[in-house]
This record gives C-alpha cells, sequence and structure tokens, in this order.
C-alpha cells in the first residue's frame, strides 16, 4: 500500500500540471464520454459516470466540458466512438496493469507494447497481472491536518474497510460503492481529502520492494505510459523505501 500513496502522490502533482496543459482534461472527457455511453448520462445510477465526473471537477475540469463529454457519450452529441482497452504487462518481477480508452486498438496496442520493450518491459498472458489487484475505493488524508482517532471514527462509521498511517499520509480503503459515502463523511467533519478514487489495489502479499536502477525504470515506464492520450491509469505491484523515493525525487 505505501507504494501506492507515494505514487499516487506523484501523480496527483502531475495531473495539476497536465490539467494546465490541457491533456489531463482530454483524458477526463474521454473517460466521461466512455461511462456516459456504457450506462447512460443519468449519475444518479451510473456510478463510474460520478467517479468520472467527481475526478474532473477535482482538476477543475469546466462544467462545459463535462456537459459536452457527457452528451458525445449519450449520443446528443456526435462524437468519436472509444473502447476500453486493458494491456497486462511485466517488468522483473513487477506485474504492470494498463487500462485505456482509445479509437484504435491496434495501433494504441502497438504504441504501448513499443513504451515497454524500450523499458525492457513486455506484454503479458491476458489476466496475469490483472489477478494481482483487486478494485477498491481509496482515500489519502493528509497526515498533519488530520487526528487520527477522530478520522478513523469517521470514516469506519461511514462505510470503510480500513484506515492505515502510511506516514505522511492516512491511507482509507472502501468498497468502490462507498467511496462517495466515505469521501462525504470526512467532508462533512472538515476533514480534507488529497486523493478520492476507485483505484486497483495490489495484494499485499505479492508486492515487490525496488530501489536502485529497477525502481527508477518502472516509475519511468509508468510516466511514459501515463503520458500517452490513449493511456487512463497505470497500476503496479511495486513499493520504494521513503529514502529511495526522495532520491529518485530529487533528480
Amino acid at each position: 500500500m505505501s507504494g501506492h500513496s507515494k505514487w499516487a502522490k506523484i501523480k496527483h502533482k502531475k495531473g495539476a500540471e497536465d490539467a494546465k496543459r490541457g491533456a489531463l482534461f482530454t483524458k477526463l472527457s474521454k473517460e466521461i464520454t466512455a461511462a456516459a455511453k456504457e450506462k447512460g448520462g443519468n449519475m444518479d445510477t451510473n456510478f463510474r459516470l460520478r467517479a468520472a465526473v467527481a475526478r474532473a471537477r477535482e482538476y477543475n475540469m469546466p462544467q462545459a466540458n463535462v456537459e459536452n463529454a457527457i452528451k458525445k457519450g449519450t449520443g446528443e452529441i456526435p462524437g468519436i466512438v472509444f473502447e476500453n482497452v486493458t494491456f497486462d504487462a511485466r517488468l522483473g518481477a513487477v506485474g504492470i496493469l494498463i487500462e485505456g480508452l482509445t479509437d484504435n486498438k491496434n495501433r494504441t496496442t502497438a504504441e504501448v507494447r513499443n513504451m515497454l520493450n524500450k523499458r525492457g518491459a513486455a506484454l503479458a498472458g491476458a489476466g496475469s497481472s490483472s489477478r494481482l489487484f483487486t478494485k477498491k475505493g481509496y482515500i489519502a488524508v493528509d497526515a498533519s491536518k488530520a487526528n487520527e482517532d477522530t478520522l478513523i471514527e469517521v470514516a469506519l462509521e461511514a462505510g470503510a474497510e480500513d484506515v492505515k498511517n502510511a506516514g505522511e499520509v492516512f491511507e482509507i480503503i472502501c468498497d468502490p460503492q462507498h467511496l462517495e459515502a466515505v469521501k462525504n463523511a470526512l467532508t462533512a467533519k472538515k476533514i480534507e481529502t488529497t486523493t478520492a478514487e476507485v483505484t486497483m489495489i495490489p495484494d499485499p502479499n505479492l508486492v515487490t520492494q525496488l530501489e536502485g536502477a529497477n525502481a527508477k525504470a518502472l516509475l519511468g515506464l509508468i510516466e511514459e505510459l501515463e503520458e500517452h492520450e490513449d493511456i487512463q491509469n497505470v497500476y503496479a505491484n511495486f513499493d520504494i523505501s521513503d529514502e529511495e523515493m526522495a532520491r529518485i525525487s530529487a533528480e
């Protein structure tokens, strides 16, 4: 889990930078459109759409963009049809799960394979990496801005499965369907969250500890994959010590 929180922190900071350039807005729009196409434009009955819109608002995406993305999904506005794609990959002992949305699966597959090969990784058999993860709701709270006992009480009462102290942040894990309820309960108690998302959590018994060149190579690969316009999410079952992460971040 600690590896997840460290990478989530980097992604959140990077996401804010990407949003300024509009790159993240493009990915958020695609997810909203795909969610609306899958189960309709009613956020009350479409959990995936609610989650996508909530994430868009987290990065201050204009409401007009959100509405247009929904209308493209429901067919009210003509648009490109995107399909979900999932790639299982390996870099040494680390399993990598890559999720994307594309209008050309063959093109995206070729480009992902090329990025992996350049970094010493490779595509793996279907399901070989996805089985290493479980879909969960994940919330992070700045440890310096919350009382641990209060946080645990509020989160568990709202439906959280677990609350852990991961150093700089408290990590809250819940069923994806309870994510909104837990986040709203925290907000009601004026407990600010830094991350609230549906994510894939690695099996803690199958996490690989990385350091040195191996750690840097994996982080470089994940960052390159996430910069691809068709890639929505990248997950890997790894952990890196605080000291190693600090050294890499300083480079």
